[in-house]
């Protein structure tokens, strides 16, 4: 006899899932998709607001972010966390910045899913330990000066072979901003040139992205005051290679605009700023809803045939209109004779899709 287990079970997975650098340009396809069809997530501290707009309106979410110097959630906690909601039969996803494979925590969860038979998939995600050069303007490699290069937590410097890795051609640092003194003075006592080129860069791929650039001997002092978290270290030579390309400053750089509209209405807007340079807050004010009574929108439709003129002032008015017109069993066609209007091109766009032509 075969056993079938019920639909809600059948659909039961955890998504261990890298939010790359933070903005959506940067999510790869695969976690797009898993996004928009989970019922739960479970995100850390990094995990950018702008990532929510993704998930449908009733997803739970569940923050269990870790900072440096305040309390974070037990890990213990997490991995109970996901197996509680499995078993409840969820799409669970657990969003981490960066790549899971790259100081995610990943293996601790990863084995309390093992042990416990839960099915799962881990979906990478871009690291800043490859993209925030790259998006600086720094090649980690390069034919004479770059061969290779070594990426470590910058946590705990005192456990690293610093001898070893003053020999490196590139070091690439994470975490490491709060130690970067230490980090240098490590360097210099093991030989490395305090001519050798470093760089600071803060938020890639974000609208508020920072670089510092400099040597050993002065980032200290260049850095000093600054709040550089949360950023990647670059020292070797690849980055006196930094190609900075002179662009004209992005109208709305350095500014931040809150948008109110709903959730599910946001998202384009919310790019179109951004591709001007803009850090946006996506904050709905508002939601659109149907009527609590339909009585006088279906009074109107049984007398269509009285009206000389049908106006449509919004793009929600034009979708309620006819998901009402497709109650009574009616079509397009219910509007012949009746001249049409529109108030602005989005409505005029709305309407198209119906296969009308607004007069």
């Amino acid at each position: 006899m075969i056993t079938v287990p019920p639909p809600s079970f059948a659909a039961a997975k955890v998504y261990l899932v890298g939010a790359g650098l933070g903005p959506v340009a940067y999510l790869t396809q695969r976690a797009i998709a898993v996004l928009g069809r989970a019922e739960v997530v479970i995100y850390d501290a990094l995990v950018s607001q702008e990532l929510f707009d993704l998930l449908p309106p009733d997803c739970e979410r569940i923050f269990v972010g870790k900072r440096a110097g305040k309390p974070s959630t037990p890990q213990a906690k997490i991995n109970q966390l996901l197996l509680d909601h499995y078993r409840l039969g969820k799409r669970v996803v657990r969003l981490k910045s960066g790549d899971p494979w790259i100081f995610g925590r990943l293996l601790p969860e990863l084995a309390t899913l093992v042990a416990h038979h839960c099915a799962y998939e881990v979906i990478p995600g871009v690291s800043s330990a490859i993209a925030s050069a790259g998006l600086a303007g720094i090649p980690l490699t390069a034919k004479d000066t770059g061969t290779g290069f070594f990426v470590m937590d910058g946590h705990d410097p005192h456990g690293w072979p610093w001898p070893a890795l003053a020999q490196l051609p590139t070091l690439v640092i994470l975490m490491g901003t709060k130690n970067l003194p230490l980090v240098v003075d490590k360097l210099l006592q093991a030989g490395k040139s305090p001519g050798t080129p470093m760089a600071v860069i803060k938020n890639a791929g974000r609208p508020e992205q920072q670089t510092w650039g400099g040597t050993l001997a002065d980032m200290v002092e260049k850095t000093q005051g600054q709040s550089l978290a949360p950023a990647v270290i670059v020292i070797g030579d690849v980055v006196d290679q930094r190609i900075v390309p002179a662009l004209t400053p992005l109208p709305l750089a350095q500014k931040t605009i809150l948008v109110t509209r709903a959730a599910d209405q946001a998202s384009q807007f919310t790019e179109l700023l951004q591709q001007q340079g803009a850090n946006v807050l996506a904050m709905a004010a508002l939601e659109i809803v149907p009527p609590t009574d339909w009585q006088p929108l279906d009074q109107a439709i049984a007398k269509l045939g009285d009206f000389d003129w049908l106006i449509l002032t919004s793009a929600n008015g034009v979708e309620f209109f006819f998901q009402r017109l497709q109650h009574h069993g009616w079509d397009s066609r219910a509007l012949a004779g009746l001249k049409l209007a529109v108030v602005g091109q989005t409505t005029d766009q709305s309407l198209e899709k119906f296969g009308i032509k607004p007069d």
